[in-house]
C-alpha cells in the first residue's frame, strides 16, 4: 500500500472509532414518580405568597416560591396553578419598599415606601380586636397559593381569623366581619393531589421581630398538636406533600446587619472615651421569666434591622436627669429592638423543638422535608454559588434577601424553590427541573 494512502487510512479509521466511542447524551425521561402533581396546593404564611420588601405586590406574588415550583412542575404533569394576584392597576397591593440610594457619608442604604397603585381598600375596626387593613377581594374561582401574610399555626383552627387579618380576609368570600371559616378547612375544602406546607414561622418569628417584647412563642406542645392537625387533614385524601422546617432567625440580616460592633465603633470616633451601649436584656432564658436589666451589651446581642441608629447619644429624660441614649445603665436601648442574648437562646430552642415536631410528623406519614434550617445556616457561613451567580445572607449585597431582611427576593424565591424541589425528587422518585435562578433578579437597585 502507498504509504500516503496508508497514513490517510489510519488517519481515517482512528477518527472513525473516535467518532465510534463518543458518548451520547440522553435526558432523562420526565417523570413524576410516585407523586400526582396535576394539583398543587402551598400552604403557608407570607413566604408562600410572596411577600418582599416589607409588603405583599404583583411582581413578589408572580415570583413567589410555589408558583416557581409548579413552573417547573408542568414537565412531570403539573397542573395550572392560581394565585391571588392583584390586578395590574393595583400591582403594589399592599405597599413596600424601594431602594432610593445610599447614604454619601455612611453608606447605608435609603429606602422609601412605595404609596401609589395600591390595593387598600379600608381600615374597619373590629369590636374587640381593633383596625384591620383590607385589600381588593380575589375573584377567581381557582385558588392554588393559600399563603396568608401573618399566619400562625395558632391561628389556623380560628373561625374568626379572616376577620382579623386582611390578606386572609380578602381570599374568602362574604362581607368584612362576617367571616366563619378556619384557615385548616378553608385549605382543604376542594382537592388537591400534592401540597407544600410551610406553616410554622411566624410562631416564633413574630416574637423574634419585635426583639421579644410585642408577642411570645407558641407554646411547644400547642405548636406540635396544631401541627399534627393540619398535616392530618393535608394528608387525609391520600395527597402526597413537601413540609419545611423553620429557619433560625439569626440567619436573616434583619439580625446582622445592624450590630453591636459597628454602632460602638462609629459612636467612638465622635467619642472615644465610650466604652459600651446598654441595652435593656431579659435576665434569664427561660419563656417564663419576664425581668428585664440594663447591661452592657456584647456581640451576641441581636439589633433588629428597623433601630434608629440616630437615636444613639441623644440627652433623654431619666430618673437620674438627662442622659445620652443607649451610653447608660439609666437610659439603654429598649427592649423592642434587641434580641439580646437570653431572648437568642430562647427563641433558637423553641425553633428546634418545632423543626423536631416537622420532621416527626413527616416522617410518620412519608412526607417529603426541605430542611431549611440547615440550608439557611450553612448560607450565612458559607455562601453559595448557584448557575454562576455568588449568593450570600449578607443585607442588599447577599441578593437572597428583600429590603426588609426577612423575606426573599425573586432570586432568593427561586433558590427555596430548588430546595424543595430538590426534597420531593428524593422523596418520590420525580425529576422536576431545577429551576434557572439567574433568571431571577436579587435586590432592584435604582436606575
Amino acid at each position: 500500500m502507498n504509504k500516503q494512502f496508508k497514513n490517510i487510512f489510519i488517519l481515517t479509521a482512528g477518527v472513525l472509532g473516535l467518532a465510534a466511542c463518543k458518548p451520547s447524551v440522553q435526558t432523562p425521561t420526565p417523570t413524576h414518580g410516585s407523586a400526582d402533581f396535576s394539583k398543587y396546593i402551598a400552604v403557608g404564611n407570607s413566604l408562600t405568597a410572596g411577600y418582599a420588601d416589607g409588603g405583599l405586590y404583583l411582581e413578589g406574588q408572580q415570583n413567589s416560591y410555589p408558583s416557581i415550583i409548579a413552573k417547573q412542575m408542568a414537565s412531570v404533569g403539573g397542573g395550572n396553578f392560581a394565585q391571588p394576584l392583584f390586578s395590574t392597576d393595583q400591582a403594589n397591593g399592599s405597599g413596600y419598599l424601594t431602594l432610593t440610594g445610599f447614604d454619601k457619608t455612611t453608606g447605608a442604604p435609603i429606602t422609601a415606601p412605595v404609596t401609589t397603585n395600591l390595593a387598600v381598600t379600608g381600615q374597619p375596626v373590629i369590636p374587640g380586636f381593633g383596625p384591620v387593613t383590607t385589600y381588593t377581594k380575589y375573584t377567581g374561582t381557582d385558588l392554588n397559593n393559600y399563603g396568608v401574610p401573618g399566619i400562625k399555626l395558632l391561628h389556623i383552627t380560628l373561625a374568626s381569623y379572616g376577620n382579623l387579618n386582611g390578606f386572609y380576609e380578602r381570599l374568602l368570600p362574604g362581607a368584612e366581619g362576617t367571616h366563619n371559616t378556619a384557615y385548616i378547612d378553608f385549605i382543604t375544602a376542594k382537592p388537591f393531589t400534592f401540597f407544600s406546607n410551610w406553616l410554622g414561622n411566624n410562631d416564633a418569628l413574630g416574637y423574634a421581630t419585635s426583639g421579644g417584647a410585642g408577642d411570645v412563642l407558641t407554646d411547644k406542645s400547642t405548636f406540635a398538636a396544631l401541627y399534627s392537625a393540619v398535616m392530618t387533614k393535608l394528608t387525609a385524601g391520600g395527597a402526597k406533600g413537601v413540609v419545611a422546617t423553620i429557619p433560625d432567625v439569626t440567619a436573616i440580616p434583619y439580625f446582622s446587619t445592624v450590630t453591636v460592633g459597628a454602632i460602638l465603633a462609629s459612636v467612638q470616633k465622635a467619642n472615644p472615651a465610650v466604652q459600651a451601649l446598654y441595652i435593656s436584656a431579659k435576665t434569664d432564658a427561660t419563656a417564663s421569666g419576664t425581668a428585664y436589666a440594663a447591661r452592657p451589651a456584647t456581640a451576641n446581642d441581636l439589633i433588629v434591622l428597623t433601630f434608629p441608629t440616630s437615636k444613639i447619644g441623644t440627652l433623654v429624660s431619666t430618673p437620674a436627669g438627662m442622659l445620652p441614649y443607649g451610653l447608660t445603665p439609666y437610659s439603654p436601648i429598649e427592649n423592642q429592638y434587641v434580641l439580646d442574648a437570653n431572648e437568642v437562646a430562647l427563641t433558637k430552642d423553641y425553633v428546634t423543638s418545632y423543626n423536631n415536631t416537622i420532621t416527626s410528623i413527616a416522617a410518620s406519614k412519608g412526607i417529603a422535608v426541605n430542611d431549611m434550617y440547615t440550608f439557611l445556616n450553612n448560607v450565612k457561613a458559607n455562601g453559595l454559588v448557584v448557575d454562576g451567580v455568588s449568593l450570600s445572607s449578607a443585607y442588599i449585597s447577599g441578593g437572597l434577601f428583600s429590603l426588609d431582611g426577612v423575606h426573599l427576593t425573586p432570586r432568593g424565591y427561586a433558590i427555596v424553590a430548588n430546595e424543595y424541589i430538590k426534597a420531593i425528587n428524593k422523596q418520590y422518585g420525580s425529576n422536576i427541573p431545577l429551576a434557572n435562578v439567574a433568571a431571577y433578579r436579587g435586590v432592584k437597585f435604582p436606575n
